[in-house]
This record gives C-alpha cells, structure tokens and sequence, in this order.
C-alpha cells in the first residue's frame, strides 16, 4: 500500500474576523498518495492556492492538522517550516520570478547552493530541454524557456513534492504541452510527487487524482485509471 506524502484532518483557513470573514478552507480532509500527479481544480477563490500554500509550508491553518509524511506542519516553528520548505519542496508560479541579471545557468544555481542533495545547474537544465540555453538571460528566453528554467530550479534541489500554481497559465497550447510533459517526466524519473492547481478541466487527464473545489471545500475526488499523455489533452 502506498503511503502518503500528505495527508489532511479538519484543515480550516479563516482570513479576517467577524461578519468580513473569509472562509478560504472549511475542515478538508484529504489524503494524497506518494508518487503521484495530482490536480486541483476548482475556480478562482475555491481554495486550492489555500490548500496548496499551507501543505507548501508558506501559510498557516486556522484549525486543524496538515501532515508531510508523519510531521505535522501545523505544529512545526516558522524556523521548521523553512527547513521543510528547502530539504523538500519545489514550487512553480505561473509567472516565473526568475532573476533578469543571471543566466538560466546561475537562477538554478541560487536553489542548488542552499539545497541539501541539490542536482548540477545544467542537468536540471537539460532535463527541461534546456541544455543549449545555460548561459542565455532570461530576456533572451521565450515564455515557455522562461517556465522551463523555472521548473528547472525547483526541481534541481531534488524535492519530495513539486507545486505548481497555474504552471501553464500564461503560455500557448503547444508551449504549455511542453511544460506539462515536463513536469509528467519529473514525477517518472525523480519520484517526485507532483500537485498543479489550474482551473483548465482538460489537464486533469493527465492525472493520477483529481481533486474538485468548490466554496473552500472538496466536492469530489477522481482518481483516472486511463491517463492522457500532454499531446492528447485538449487546450
């Protein structure tokens, strides 16, 4: 049986108090199995961005527990939380806050200098297809190169987990194709379990799991016995 790389119990986030409270998570309770690629799906202010900060270890539950493996993130100190975030997790934004003054090369190498068991700068480069573009700026860079070295220095620290935030939001139907079989090739080769929160349907095909939001709380979970590869999901 698999573990899990995150489970939840009671997960509750409240911004605000009184009549002007913000209810952005209402008790979820979720299990997510190791290993797998899941999606978060749901519209803008349903809670998955909430969901996915708070197991990323960036925000705190108002209630409730979040779990990585057996430790608790809600217990954890703001100094733990930091080391959970370095030793073990990756994140991808949709705008890819790369620095514009240093090559694809060096915006890998700020990760892999603080990483506990950091990849080389350049395989990581080269496994987002990258290879022949180290030492271009980021000026220099299509949307997609830029998302590419973006992915690149998330998973050169060779994380558990990599979350991606509307990972493809920004680019075109085969740029973001690309992108997706990126990341499909960082769940197979490195392990590593893989969330993106999009409010695009059709990725969810390519899926292990399918998690549905709606109003701070989980509607529905799908787990695809029969996934689509990149190529095969409509844009």
């Amino acid at each position: 049986m698999k573990k899990n790389t995150f489970s939840t119990k009671g997960l509750t986030k409240v911004y605000g108090e009184g009549r002007s409270a913000v209810h952005a998570l209402r008790g979820v309770d979720l299990d997510i199995p190791e290993g797998e690629i899941v999606v978060l799906l749901g519209p803008s202010g349903s809670g998955k961005s909430t969901l996915l900060n708070i197991i990323g270890g960036l925000d705190r539950a108002t209630e409730g527990d979040a779990f990585f493996q057996d430790q608790n993130l809600s217990e954890m100190t703001d100094k733990e939380l930091t080391r959970y975030r370095r030793d073990h997790v990756g994140f991808v934004f949709q705008f890819y806050n790369l620095m514009p003054s240093l090559t694809a090369h060096e915006n890998v190498e700020l990760v892999t200098e603080i990483a506990r068991d950091p990849m080389d700068p350049d395989e990581a480069l080269a496994m987002v297809g990258l290879r022949e573009r180290v030492d271009h700026f980021p000026a220099q860079l299509s949307g997609g190169e830029q998302q590419r070295v973006a992915i690149a220095r998330a998973v050169a620290k060779n994380p558990t987990v990599l979350f991606c935030d509307e990972p493809t939001g920004a680019l075109d139907s085969t740029t973001g194709r690309a992108v997706l079989n990126v990341l499909k090739d960082v769940n197979e080769k490195l392990g590593a379990t893989v969330m993106i929160v999009t409010h695009a349907a059709s990725q969810a095909a390519m899926a292990d799991r399918v998690i549905h939001f709606a109003d701070g709380a989980i509607r529905e979970v799908v787990v695809n016995k029969n996934k689509l590869t990149p190529e095969e999901i409509d844009w």
